[in-house]
Order: structure tokens, then C-alpha cells, then sequence
């Protein structure tokens, strides 16, 4: 699993998918600034509307590793370390499943299906911290709730937070989990006879959850950064517009996966003759609605289905495989699905398939040092796709040295942060909680050619203007005099405004 994760996300064509976002240009950028001045930004400097305005960078962390794997091995070893993460992400799930009991087959079906639902947020960011610290934080309550006095590994919670807090924003999810255990406590000591360990569990969460709390703290701009996340997420204009913030588009792939294992789910649970514990219960139950919710957060909603789930539907398999009602075929089925899932488990304890993960990540390292190469084979091609990004028209730019802010998309940004900065700096990007929604207003105003789009221009003072040649600005911008053509390719075009020329009537 870890082979196939670690090259398929890296090696060949789908190396390019981790670079179908062009968030990571400004990520490098920032750390790489922070690297050169020793300082944690707190005003923004990639932009000309918003230089000088409060920013919380607060994936600093993730910046300043990131930028210093780029200064190392370029693009490259971005792709190859991000490709890393998500695979090692998957392995502990993996690994964490058949330790609480799960049958390798069965975690092997879901977390295909976990996979396919976080295909669509397979991105180089940060959020994939935050995949793999959702698995550590599931392991390591799941397992203290269910161990007698195993509630003492949580002390490994608050100094996993510090980490967390400057990697993502993500962290909230850790206290979304940490209090779902918390009131799957309550209930247990409510419900159950188990009073004294129960209450004993509880004060643990407790005083876990005041001292996590407390860790998130220690971040480079203190309480003001929950205070600033909350207000970002509680932006109905700002979470309704951008899409990775939308409810899922159930009419495909990758969200059809996540259906599968939430349909999965509910009959795992209806039909389980075991109990269930409470807490895998309200574990699927936030994870439903976190996956419901927005598009981005399908890929933590189904490890922890997956992870919730897969011990339950095992055990009822082997039961199933006991009864006398089951018929022949599907005892025969069920006992050699559980004899192939313990070989492979034997196997896994065993040094060799430990000692293969070392190799193949040793490679890609190789390969990394050697831009890409291992020897005369390519394994390694990562860039940013020409068909998608304004590749030429950047070009342009840094031939013909404009020095101008340039007006594009927002989700250009982050590449021209990337292409053309510090030289030049863009008027926007997608760092949506910086901008703020009734910036985000007025951009929306201009690539949607509405009623005053020409007066945002003005009053922006932009003498430069790059978008997709088939959009609708392109097209409004050809019919205005007042703007020319200073680059055309098959992706962007690339529009100069004349000299004291002011907006056209249409555009007021």
C-alpha cells in the first residue's frame, strides 16, 4: 500500500495531480521569506490591495519545511514528500485497523474507498498534515477508551496539538473528536454499571481536552488565531463561494466513494449483533456530517469511517462465517478471506515488508537528488500543467519585466506568487479569510462582468490584466478600447490597459 500510494502520487502523469492547485507557490514563497528574514510574517506581502494588512500565516510551519524540500530538490521533492504523507497517512490506518481487530480484506475495501473520497482533494497543501494527525488523534482515543487505564496515552494529545496548530487549520477537528469521546463518556456513565471507570475516563477527557486546548494557544499570533479561523469559517458569503467549502457534487467519483461508505456504515450498524460502541457511533455520526458539510473534508470523513467502522464489519464475518443458517459458498469464502488476511499479517510482522517501504522511499529520494532521474529512467516530473496554469503568459511577464500588480483569478495566484515574486505582486489570491468577502465582492463583480466591474478596476488602479482567454472578462476586454492585448496563448491572455484611459461605459 505504501509502494503503490507513494508512486502513483508521484511518479508519471499522476504526479501532476498533487500541482492541479497552485496554492503551494505561495506556501514556498512565504517560507522561503521567513527563512531568509528569521520572522514569522504577520502583515501580508505578496499583494498590492492588501501589503501591510494583518495575516495569519498560520501554516507557517508547513511553509518553512516545505520551502526548504524545495530549495532541496525543487517541485520534485514537494510532489515526492506530499505523496510521502498521504501514503504514510494510509499505512496507520491500515495499521490501526487490524490491530483493534479489523480482517485485512476488509480494511483493504474501505480504504480503497477512503482513497477514491480523498482523490479529490489530493493536493500538495497543507490539509494532508491534518489527514494524518485526524489518524493519530482517532488511534490514540479510540484505543484509550477501549483498554483498561489505557486513557493515560492521551497525554500525548496537547504536545500533538502544538504541532497540529501551526501545520493546519485542521486542528478543530481534533477537538471535534476530542469531544465526541467526551460525550460518548458522559452517555456510557449515564447507560452503563462500568461507573467508576467511566467517571475516571471522563475526568482523563477532561482535563486532556483543557490542556490541549490551552496548547493550541502557542502559536505565533496567540488567541487571536481561533478567533480569526471562527470568524473565516462562520462567513456564510465566503463558505458558500468557494467550492471546496460546498457540499459534495454526489454525482461523482470521488464523492460517490464517500456515499458508498456512509450507505456501508449504516448497514454495518443496523445489522451488527455485537454492541457497538458508543463512541465509533458518534464517530460516524461526525464524520457524516463533517463529509456533508464541505467537499474538503470527504478525505477525514472517510478515514474515520473507515477506521470506525472496519472492526465492527470484521467481526461480524467471522460470526457470520460460525452461523449455521450461513450457506457453504460463503462460509468457504468467509474462512479464506481470514486465512489470507492473517498470512499477510504474519507477513507484515516480519521485517521485509518494513525493510521495502525504507527502499522505495530511499529511491524516490535518489531520484529527487537527481532531478527526477534514477540512472536514465524519469520517475520524477512534476510542474505546473501549461493547459491549466498561465505558464506562457508568465513568461511573458518576467521577459518583458512588468512591474505593475497584475489582476488574474484567485486561484492563479498562488502560481504567479510563485512565478513572479518579489519582482512583481499580484492584486489577488486565494487567500480568502486575508481578502475578506466584501473584497471578494467586488473580484467576483469583475470576472463576472456585473454592473461596475470597469469602477472596481479603476478604483484597484489595475493597468494589467491576466485571465483564461474564453472567459467572460477576456471577451468584454476585447470590445474595450481602452484595453490591449499584450500576450494570447491557448490558456491566458494577457491585457494591458492604454494609457489615461479610464473604464468604458459598459463597465460602469
Amino acid at each position: 500500500m505504501f509502494a503503490a500510494i507513494l508512486l502513483g502520487l508521484s511518479c508519471g502523469g499522476l504526479g501532476r495531480l498533487l500541482l492541479r492547485d497552485s496554492d503551494i507557490g505561495w506556501h514556498i514563497r512565504n517560507g522561503e521569506q521567513m527563512l531568509v528574514t528569521h520572522a514569522i510574517p504577520h502583515t501580508d506581502s505578496f499583494s498590492s490591495t492588501m501589503s501591510g494588512h494583518s495575516w495569519y500565516a498560520w501554516e507557517w510551519l508547513y511553509d518553512i519545511l516545505f520551502a526548504m524540500i524545495h530549495h532541496a530538490f525543487g517541485l520534485n521533492g514537494v510532489v515526492f514528500y506530499t505523496a510521502a504523507i498521504i501514503a504514510a497517512t494510509f499505512v496507520l490506518a491500515l495499521y490501526s485497523g487490524l490491530r483493534r481487530g479489523a480482517t485485512l480484506p476488509v480494511m483493504l475495501l474501505l480504504l480503497i474507498l477512503s482513497l477514491g473520497a480523498a482523490a479529490v482533494h489530493f493536493l500538495a497543501r497543507p490539509h494532508v498534515f491534518s489527514w494524518l494527525f485526524t489518524v493519530i488523534w482517532f488511534e490514540l482515543l479510540d484505543s484509550s477508551s477501549e483498554e483498561h487505564r489505557g486513557y493515560q496515552r492521551l497525554v500525548w494529545l496537547p504536545p500533538l496539538m502544538v504541532l497540529w496548530v501551526n501545520l493546519h487549520g485542521a486542528f478543530v477537528v481534533g477537538f471535534l473528536l476530542l469531544a465526541t469521546y467526551l460525550l460518548a463518556g458522559v452517555i456510557e456513565y449515564f447507560t452503563q454499571h462500568k461507573t467508576g471507570e467511566a467517571l475516571s475516563r471522563i475526568k482523563w477527557l477532561s482535563g486532556v481536552a483543557i490542556a490541549t486546548f490551552a496548547a493550541s494557544f502557542v502559536n505565533p499570533y496567540g488567541y487571536h488565531l481561533q478567533v480569526h479561523i471562527y470568524r473565516y469559517l462562520s462567513n456564510h458569503f465566503l463558505m458558500n463561494q468557494i467550492s471546496e467549502f460546498l457540499s459534495p457534487d454526489f454525482h461523482r467519483g470521488a464523492q460517490q466513494c464517500f456515499a458508498a461508505l456512509l450507505i456501508l456504515a449504516v448497514v454495518v450498524f443496523a445489522s451488527a449483533r455485537q454492541t457497538i460502541r458508543i463512541s465509533r457511533l458518534l464517530v460516524v455520526i461526525c464524520a457524516a456530517y463533517l463529509g456533508c458539510y464541505a467537499t474538503r473534508n470527504l478525505p477525514i470523513a472517510g478515514l474515520l469511517i473507515t477506521l470506525a467502522v472496519a472492526p465492527i464489519l470484521s467481526d461480524s464475518m467471522r460470526n457470520a462465517s460460525k452461523s449455521s443458517s450461513m450457506t457453504l459458498w460463503l462460509k468457504t469464502l468467509f474462512n479464506r478471506l481470514d486465512s489470507f488476511g492473517l498470512r499477510m499479517r504474519n507477513l507484515e510482522l516480519g521485517l521485509s515488508g518494513h525493510l521495502w517501504m525504507l527502499a522505495i522511499f530511499v529511491l524516490g529520494l535518489w531520484a529527487c537528488f537527481d532531478q527526477g532521474r534514477v540512472g536514465s529512467i524519469q520517475l520524477l516530473h512534476a510542474y505546473f500543467d501549461d493547459k491549466r496554469f498561465p505558464v506562457e503568459a508568465t513568461n511573458y511577464i518576467s521577459e518583458h519585466r512588468i512591474r505593475e500588480p497584475i489582476f488574474s483569478l484567485d486561484y492563479w495566484g498562488g502560481y504567479l506568487i510563485y512565478r513572479i515574486y518579489p519582482q512583481d505582486r499580484v492584486v489577488l489570491d486565494d487567500r480568502h479569510d486575508l481578502y475578506g468577502d466584501e473584497f471578494f465582492k467586488e473580484y467576483l463583480k469583475v470576472v463576472l462582468v456585473q454592473p461596475g466591474w470597469g469602477k472596481v478596476l479603476d478604483r484597484l488602479e489595475v493597468s494589467w490584466v491576466l485571465v483564461p482567454g474564453s472567459s467572460s472578462l477576456a471577451n468584454m476586454l476585447r470590445l474595450t478600447s481602452q484595453w490591449t492585448i499584450a500576450h494570447e496563448d491557448g490558456t491566458a491572455v494577457l491585457f494591458q490597459r492604454a494609457p489615461s484611459s479610464s473604464a468604458s461605459p459598459s463597465g460602469e
